[in-house]
């Protein structure tokens, strides 16, 4: 009956599942006509990007705790698999001993006591046999006792293990409907960048895109550096010159004061990694920012000390909020390709006072 209850459960909730999949991709679908329609100008097409890249971060940032659960469920099955056939081998074990016990018990049982006692056969035999049986009905006991609370840790276990099992099959529902929200976002976000993209076709309009992006980033970082109180105990950078953590594993194209396009110069450089890994903090530090930016996608800004911080943009989801603080190698972001990127990769900049430095002259890289 339980099984039958958790099959139709799990059908249910596939086609609700369905349903909300069906009603998410109607949605975007209208929405898309309806830039179409209204012939959506380049301002108005970045902030239909944006909000879609937003939307795609957040899915992302459930979808990779759904993972971490799944992981942590089945690491927990594992434990509780291996304690459930410790268990059982201890009871068999125990059964045997116990098998043991009984047999030697009727075999003694055999002597005639009331006759023994009478007529005081070998009196000293007699007390030897009395303490024998004291002491192997003590130990029978012990072993009972033992054996009952064996069995009772076994049915508390494989109780757990039911448990376990019905939370896994829930987040495998959440991950498959997360994954299916994801996929549909990315659709969506891919038919906006197509007009975006064909809206600022030409050169001058690209140019003029990424002078517009560059003074966005300023401006974003001297708000933030306005709203921020720096902790005493960062320090800054400066001792760890040339040994920093590399931000993302990845092809690494160091592109820092490269001709970009027109006069506008690379202040980073960029990072071909895998959609959905970790990226990192570079060093201890604190979040200042974290939010999406014209041109950056999903950014995260943190603040090192002595003027230096480090900037991590074209993110798939931000997990650390403006205002934590963070450990050298703590992953604040998953990498991904917003800000209009074709390609998953992490855009990366150090600044000290404001100002751009090379990253490749401070990382280890």
């Amino acid at each position: 009956m339980l099984l039958l209850f958790s099959g139709v459960a799990h059908a249910q909730q596939t086609d609700d599942a369905e349903k909300e999949l069906a009603a998410l991709q109607a949605e975007l679908k209208a929405r898309q006509q309806a830039l179409v329609n209204s012939k959506a100008s380049a301002d108005e097409l970045q902030t239909v990007l944006a909000e879609s890249e937003k939307q795609i971060g957040s899915v992302a940032s459930k979808l990779n705790a759904t993972r971490k659960a799944l992981a942590e469920n089945q690491q927990q099955q594992a434990v509780l698999s291996t304690r459930r056939d410790e268990l059982r081998q201890a009871i068999a074990q125990q059964q045997t001993m116990l098998a043991g016990q009984l047999k030697s018990a009727f075999i003694a049982g055999h002597y005639d006591y009331a006759k023994m006692i009478f007529y005081q056969q070998d009196a000293a035999k007699f007390e030897r046999i009395i303490t024998y049986y004291k002491y192997l009905n003590q130990a029978r006991q012990a072993n009972i006792s033992e054996f009952t609370s064996t069995v009772n840790e076994l049915e508390s276990v494989t109780a757990s293990l039911q448990v376990k099992a019905d939370e896994l099959t829930q987040l495998q529902a959440d991950q498959q409907k997360q994954q299916n929200e994801l996929v549909a976002r990315k659709q969506d976000r891919q038919q906006t960048l197509q007009q975006l993209n064909n809206k600022i076709a030409s050169e001058e309009s690209h140019i003029a895109q990424l002078r517009e992006a560059e003074q966005a980033l300023m401006e974003a970082i001297e708000r933030a550096e306005r709203m921020s109180q720096i902790p005493q105990e960062l320090k800054g950078l400066t001792s760890d010159k040339g040994r920093l953590l590399q931000p993302a594993d990845g092809t690494v194209r160091k592109l820092f004061g490269k001709r970009r396009q027109g006069q506008v110069r690379w202040k980073g450089i960029m990072i071909d990694g895998r959609e959905g890994s970790a990226v990192k903090a570079i060093a201890h530090g604190r979040v200042i920012y974290a939010d999406w930016l014209r041109g950056f996608g999903l950014v995260t800004i943190i603040e090192h000390g002595d003027g230096f911080m480090s900037v991590y943009g074209h993110n798939q989801a931000l997990l650390r909020q403006a205002g934590e603080s963070v450990a050298q190698g703590e992953t604040v972001a998953l990498l991904g390709q917003s800000g209009g990127q074709s390609s998953p990769n992490l855009y990366f900049e150090i600044r000290h006072k404001g100002k751009a430095v090379n990253p490749a002259d401070w990382l280890d890289i």
